[in-house]
């Protein structure tokens, strides 16, 4: 006879205990344990080897129809993507609240309906009229997008139950859906996951591409269970500071393309708009060289985005405690950098205060970014600029060694087509762009003999 078990879910990190507790015991968060729907537990054994269907198998070169992508189209989001949307394919997307998100989707779904796609844009968190309103305000009020308010999934799939499989499935966002089927208020993590699994299963089989909003945590990690990650084929970030135009779509997840592309868009007043060269965008305001300033070829998958990074030593009287701020980069990474700088090349930064920032609100987790903060807070120590149009880049070790970096010469050469006409980087570098002047670094101390005897 089977008998009821309780158990509790936690709301922040998705980890499953057998009673409540104050404290998650995973994740140390605090009253985030809610009871979630009882499981059954069997005390005999059930034997599962009969009664089901036979399961078909084929071969890896089995002939058949692969899959064509639909662009959605933005370039920007199909780089993102992989090269578009997948029918049958579930998309997950996070981002801060007010970052965009709504107005990327708005927009994609009125350019697959323009192109002749049937679109389905289904919002839980606002009404219909203000999805038309911010439709009006992009200039997309005469798309024929099928727009519905509701967050019932039964009544959703019900609905397109009774017509034929749209193109593409908005829904925004999975955190405001509930099953009537399942215990709990939406948001919860069995009412997240019963929702995800109806919607993700009704795409596979009918061929529909599904885009799933989600609420972010403050961390920036996506809310809700962890198994809502695994359950979609992409999960996408869409990234960047409300105080800067700039936002950038990440995918930390996909099945159908690689996951170190990136599509850049600016926040204008007609909606997001695509960003062609995003390293103009991070340079701008860049008329002479000053002191603490460097820039930095960064790879994106393979668009190399150029940087600009800014550092400030300011010396303090004797007695008071320094302070290392970062805004962009690894705390410990700069920490990691300014011990190597004082052990292998004799510089004193332990009575002056370290700011180091990363221009345009741009976040940097290249190893190569070394050599470019490197010079930026050489630079910013001896107070003499660096030298015109020129970037670093390079990966240093705890030895004081300047380490090769992957794809040193598709840096160059986008710098290159910039204006630039010096780089500085690892010796084993090969540089085929004819205009631009490379010296390679060896050691960290020959960069503090390349900016000192700068002028």
């Amino acid at each position: 006879m089977a008998k009821p078990k309780k158990r509790y879910i936690c709301q922040a990190c998705g980890s499953v205990s057998h009673r409540w507790q104050g404290q998650c015991p995973d994740c140390a968060e605090w009253n985030t344990l809610a009871e979630d729907a009882p499981a059954t537990v069997f005390s005999q054994k059930h034997d599962l080897s009969s009664g089901g269907r036979a399961v078909d198998f084929v071969s890896l070169n089995e002939p058949s129809e692969l899959p064509v992508r639909r662009s959605t189209g933005l370039a920007e989001f199909d780089r993102a993507l992989g090269g578009g949307l997948v029918p049958g394919s579930a998309v997950l997307m996070g981002g801060d609240p007010g970052i965009g998100k709504s107005t990327l989707l708005l927009q994609t779904a009125a350019r697959i309906a323009r192109d002749g796609g049937d679109v389905v844009y289904v919002s839980g968190e606002e009404a219909s009229g203000q999805v038309r309103m911010r439709a009006s305000r992009l200039g997309l009020a005469d798309a024929p997008v099928r727009l519905a308010a509701e967050t019932s999934v039964r009544n959703i799939l019900t609905t397109l139950g009774q017509m034929a499989p749209p193109t593409l499935l908005v829904v925004d966002s999975i955190q405001t859906m509930h099953s009537d089927t399942i215990e709990g208020a939406p948001g919860t993590v069995s009412q997240v996951r019963g929702c995800a699994f109806e919607l993700i299963r009704y795409a596979k089989e009918n061929g529909v591409a599904l885009v799933l909003v989600g609420h972010v945590t403050k961390d920036g990690s996506i809310a809700g269970p962890r198994v809502l990650e695994h359950m979609v084929d992409v999960v996408m970030s869409f990234e960047g500071e409300r105080s800067h135009q700039y936002r950038i779509l990440r995918a930390l997840k996909n099945r159908f393309g690689a996951v170190d592309e990136i599509g850049v868009f600016s926040m204008a007043h007609e909606g997001l708009e695509e960003v062609a060269n995003p390293s103009m965008l991070f340079l701008s305001g860049r008329d002479q060289p000053m002191a603490g300033s460097s820039v930095f070829p960064a790879l994106e998958g393979t668009r190399p985005v150029l940087v600009e990074i800014q550092a400030l030593i300011v010396r303090l009287q004797s007695g008071a405690t320094p302070r290392r701020s970062v805004v962009g980069w690894e705390s410990s990474r700069l920490a990691m950098l300014l011990a190597v700088l004082e052990s292998r090349c004799g510089l004193n930064f332990s009575s002056a205060e370290v700011y180091l920032n990363i221009a345009g609100g741009y976040r940097l987790s290249d190893p190569a970014a070394d050599l470019a903060v490197a010079a930026a807070l050489v630079s910013a120590l001896a107070d003499r600029p660096l030298p015109a149009q020129s970037i670093w880049f390079g990966e240093v070790s705890l030895a004081g060694e300047v380490r090769p970096v992957s794809h040193g010469g598709l840096r160059l050469k986008e710098a290159d087509k910039l204006g630039f006409s010096l780089g500085f980087g690892p010796s084993e570098t090969k540089n085929s762009s004819p205009k631009l002047r490379f010296e390679g670094v060896s050691q960290l101390s020959n960069l503090v003999d390349r900016v000192m005897a700068s002028t």
